[in-house]
């Protein structure tokens, strides 16, 4: 069958998710959110995480809430 393909969950500012190489350095604005696994384990734990797909500012003006910063 092959070797399998390793990629980790990484996570922007915004809130937002996605699966990136495991190979690859993760791409600016992006942090590792600490899972690796195969691409469909790692979607997978996106989808139990990713609960609101709304961008963070977005979520933060509808709250009424004041933004964190950093």
């Amino acid at each position: 069958m092959g070797r399998e393909r390793f990629y980790e969950v990484v996570v922007n500012a915004e809130g937002q998710y996605s699966v990136w190489p495991a190979q690859w350095a993760v791409p600016g604005g992006w942090r590792a959110a600490g899972f690796r696994d195969t691409r469909e384990q790692c979607l997978r734990h996106i989808d139990s995480v990713w609960l609101d797909q709304r961008e963070y500012n977005l979520r933060v003006a509808l709250s009424g809430k004041e933004p964190r910063h950093g």
